[in-house]
């Protein structure tokens, strides 16, 4: 796929997880309801230590052998944060059929940034823009076990997603991460300061976008 309109990368891969690993997630025992806004399953790992697990801690062990697969993507989006890596979170996301969540950047913590989508079979794939009012849009189309890469950077990696109005929608958000995020501002370019002032003035975004795409 190309994306021609935007001005950073964005790289898909169909088929992401292994047949046996998208089954198992696809049936994990939980709850998919939401009546408004998003649930997660949110959870962390660095190398064989669990930081934290809402689910089935041998999947999230399982999981983890995407790791080296994320790094070369990393690599290739975005090759001076690869350095930064500190842990690996995958978090399960339950949208609301009617939720819509707009034009956001991500948290300065995920140096990669993935969504997977797991079900319904049809539903809504993700819209990235190179503003905050979506000019110059492009869609990733919704594909089950399709998996949607890109590196943040303040001010510029603008996306949004919602419901198709049908369905609940269940994704997969697969991110590394750092805890230095002064060096995360120093390799995009841009002000820590000014980066930092933002999410301290409104933190319920922080908060939110912590484990969202």
């Amino acid at each position: 796929m190309s994306f021609d309109k935007i001005n950073y990368k964005i790289k898909v891969i169909d088929n992401f997880l292994n047949r046996d690993d998208f089954e198992k997630i696809s049936n994990l025992n939980i709850d998919t309801n939401v009546n408004q806004g998003i649930k997660i399953y949110h959870n962390e790992i660095n190398g064989k230590k669990i930081l934290k697990s809402t689910i089935d801690n041998d999947l999230l062990f399982n999981l983890n052998k995407y790791h080296d697969k994320a790094i070369s993507i990393l690599n290739e989006l975005c090759p001076e944060k690869v350095s930064l890596y500190d842990y690996s979170s995958f978090t399960l996301m339950i949208t609301n059929k009617d939720a819509k969540f707009p034009y956001h950047v991500d948290t300065p913590n995920k140096l990669l940034s993935s969504v997977i989508y797991i079900k319904p079979e049809k539903n809504k794939g993700t819209t990235f823009s190179n503003d905050s009012k979506g000019n110059k849009r492009e869609t990733v189309e919704w594909k089950q076990n399709r998996a949607v890469f890109f590196s943040r950077k303040e001010r510029e990696t603008w996306h949004a997603y919602g419901g198709d109005g049908i369905s609940n929608r269940v994704t997969l958000v697969y991110n590394l991460n750092s805890y230095r995020l002064k060096e995360v501002y120093r390799v995009e370019n841009k002000s820590y300061f000014f980066g930092n002032l933002r999410y301290k003035i409104n933190p319920y975004i922080y908060k939110y976008l912590k484990f969202t795409i």
